[in-house]
């Protein structure tokens, strides 16, 4: 199966297609990318984009760069932060609906066609899609650019936050990343409802606790 515009054709109005990445990662923002695409599409576009999950670091990096071209997107995102104070699906969906916002500031849309099972509270009609990231060109252009636009910001802060990887892992719990993470602590950038990290954050406090405890006994 190759996504199509068939979930469009069937949509009246302005049509934007809505995808998100980086729910599951320790560390770091989620990323929610809004696109209205026009049409027809380049040789490029038409032949090449899909579920960027399906594609290599470079080829989502040179559809993004088609997509911007042709299209209006809107981006939105919740930080590490907010997932910690409202969970990561509100925080989800708080970044789908700061990624409309910034499209309606170009066009209003009418209808989201949006991935998955589950509907965000937007300003418009919305049509959930499960994989629809591989079944509508709109939401697949939204996962392409929420993706290339979440790895970003994650090799931005990895050089704010050296030693976890998060340029190769984005903030996934690879291997690598885990190990970084008993070893340095938790950042400011870690989520701290995450298991692996509440871990973390748990023998932290225990240890300044001793320490404390340590100092008060001298």
């Amino acid at each position: 199966m190759a996504p199509d515009f068939s979930f469009e054709d069937r949509s009246a109005g302005i049509v934007c297609g809505i995808d998100e990445a980086g729910r599951g990662p320790l560390a770091g923002p989620v990323v929610a990318a809004a696109v209205i695409l026009s049409r027809p599409l380049s040789r490029l576009l038409e032949r090449h984009l899909d579920d960027s999950k399906k594609l290599s670091a470079a080829r989502r990096d040179q559809l993004a760069a088609a997509i911007k071209h042709c299209a209006l997107v809107g981006v939105g995102q919740a930080s590490a932060a907010e997932i910690d104070q409202i969970n990561i699906l509100q925080a989800t969906f708080l970044a789908m609906r700061r990624a409309v916002d910034q499209l309606s500031l170009q066009h209003c849309p009418d209808i989201a066609l949006v991935d998955g099972n589950r509907p965000p509270p937007l300003p418009c009609a919305v049509n959930c899609i499960v994989k629809g990231d591989g079944r509508s060109f709109s939401i697949a252009a939204a996962s392409i650019i929420a993706k290339t636009e979440r790895d970003r910001l994650m090799t931005e802060l990895a050089l704010l936050h050296p030693g976890y990887g998060w340029e190769r892992n984005a903030g996934y719990g690879t291997a690598e990343h885990l190990a970084a993470l008993r070893k340095l602590g938790a950042s400011s950038q870690h989520r701290g409802s995450f298991a692996p990290v509440a871990a973390v954050l748990k023998r932290q406090s225990d240890a300044k606790s001793l320490q404390l405890l340590g100092n008060e006994a001298r």
